[in-house]
């Protein structure tokens, strides 16, 4: 998705569920909260890379939150590999509960309607696009990475590389899928934004920007603001989440 007009927007890292951080981070950045959803005051737009929901708290409330102010044309979000898990859970289709879904899933029968929920969830997740292009092409964000001769096409791979990023096929020491450096495979003249892989500071390698500080393991929220160059973060107010990648220092 191309949105060539918009030159002024905040970059939100991987939530996982921690609304109360989000709204936090919000506040930093200068949001007003209006019935419910968030507005800047100088007009500035959110984009969200995508992971909303899974092992934190309240997934729901910041799927609920995020589609609200997408809808009302505040924010975009693209698809993250638990986003994208969860429309397939969703969708009736045989995923495993695991590696944080539950915690989602667990949310969704609590509610008065599971089946109503579902149903808005996937057509939600269903409508995302698998990155996203701003300010005359200067800037991409995508969930876990892409190569530039992707964008603009439809490749084969696309969907593929924007969810899950650039495996090795081997193992690394704790025994999880080892991924490449997003560094490795792109080399567009664009700013690259991602997270996928929490960081315990954001990284800027060469014109690619990991913002998934791990906020959901302990870490932090972070937010990457543009044309300004900025970061802006919140601590997590709880450890929600463990990971083998990611210890707290």
């Amino acid at each position: 998705m191309f949105r060539n007009d918009l030159q002024k927007v905040d970059i939100i890292g991987d939530v996982h569920g921690c609304l109360n951080e989000l709204q936090q981070l919000l506040k930093e950045l200068g949001y007003q909260e209006q019935g419910g959803i968030y507005r800047h005051p100088e007009g500035r737009t959110l984009v969200f890379v995508g992971d909303l929901c899974d092992r934190g708290p309240n997934s729901l409330g910041v799927i609920t939150l995020v589609k609200r102010m997408v809808e009302q044309g505040l924010a975009f979000h693209c698809a993250g590999n638990h986003d994208d898990k969860l429309k397939r859970w969703s969708l009736g289709r045989n995923v495993q509960v695991r590696h944080g879904l539950e915690t989602t899933v667990a949310e969704i029968e609590r509610e008065e309607d599971p089946e109503a929920v579902k149903q808005w969830i996937s057509d939600y997740m269903g409508s995302l696009p698998y990155y996203l292009v701003f300010d005359q092409g200067k800037l991409v964000v995508v969930h876990a990475g892409i190569r530039s001769e992707m964008i603009g096409t439809n490749h084969r791979r696309l969907r593929e590389v924007c969810l899950y990023g650039f495996p090795t096929g081997q193992l690394d020491e704790h025994g999880l899928p080892e991924r490449d450096c997003v560094t490795k495979h792109y080399r567009g003249k664009a700013l690259l934004v991602h997270g996928h892989t929490p960081v315990h500071e954001a990284e800027w390698k060469e014109n690619v920007i990991n913002i998934d500080t791990g906020c959901v393991f302990g870490g932090k929220l972070t937010c990457f603001r543009y044309p300004e160059k900025t970061f802006v973060s919140v601590k997590a107010m709880d450890v929600y989440g463990e990971s083998k990648r990611y210890q707290l220092k």
